[in-house]
């Protein structure tokens, strides 16, 4: 009998799992049918069409459905996927990537006036908290700016976490670090933006959040607080769940996204 409702709906799909019926053939259709709140049409078929990809793969290699579904809970299949894209497009780097004033010690992007510092899966965050937290009690990034990533050194303007960084942080590129420098401090000068490829990555999650649906959770979190709990001392659980996000937030930012590419 199928189900009547969508709680019904949930409620089978928790079953499915829990015996180990649920199939990457069903994942395969959950994509098919999902939508995703805040972004294009578009961006929304090829979000669906590399999530496919990634699904129809797993199968040719017989991956375990709840390796698959823990990856793409936890962020881990968008982080591959997003990085997959971006590699592709690097291949034939546009103006933005040629053009890139960015170097280290140009740490002006770092400087984290919204407070927020950008939206990043669970994969990413325990990354880049394994990566900080022995650094905890040492000087860092507030110490040379006090809205300033606590990854940063203070000394060398550096990242310490620059192998565990998110993807933000590796989408974001300026073609003028003086524009950087201004809009740390509150301008709207022209020249930074993120790269293309961060769009799919954010739609990606978001798709895994729908298909996954009454399945698990598929959350994220902020990338400031996380480094901010790490450098702190605090262990990864306490650090996750204090830097976790509202179930808005990654819509808003899909369609903040949209909105900065389209300017």
């Amino acid at each position: 009998m199928k189900p009547t409702s969508p709680r019904a709906a949930r409620r089978l799909a928790k079953r499915q799992t829990k015996s180990g019926a649920l199939t990457l053939a069903d994942l395969l259709q959950r994509v098919e049918r999902s939508k995703i709140k805040g972004v294009s049409g578009a961006l929304e078929t090829r979000a669906k069409r590399i999530l496919a990809s990634y699904l129809q793969t797993a199968q040719t290699y017989g991956l375990p459905v709840k390796q698959v579904v823990d990856e793409m809970a936890s962020g881990q299949a968008a982080w591959r996927l997003g990085h997959a894209v971006r590699d592709e497009m690097l291949k034939t780097p546009p103006d933005a990537v040629r053009k890139a004033a960015c170097k280290e010690g140009c740490a002006f992007c770092c400087i984290l006036s919204g407070g927020e510092g950008g939206v990043i899966t669970g994969f990413e965050a325990a990354q880049l908290h394994a990566a900080l937290s022995p650094l905890a009690g040492q000087p860092d990034g507030r110490d040379w700016h006090p809205q300033a990533c606590p990854a940063l050194d203070p000394e060398t303007r550096a990242c310490r976490a620059y192998e565990a960084r998110p993807m933000i942080c590796r989408s974001f590129l300026s073609t003028d670090a003086a524009a950087c420098e201004a809009n740390a401090e509150g301008g709207t000068e022209q020249g930074a933006g993120l790269l293309g490829s961060h769009l799919d990555y954010l739609a990606v999650h978001a798709l895994c959040r729908q298909v996954l649906k009454g399945i698990t959770a598929v959350q994220t979190y902020s990338l400031a607080a996380i480094a901010r709990e790490a450098t702190e001392g605090a262990e990864a659980e306490t650090a996750l769940n204090a830097a976790r996000h509202g179930p808005a937030v990654l819509e808003g930012a899909c369609r903040d996204a949209m909105a900065a590419s389209a300017s």
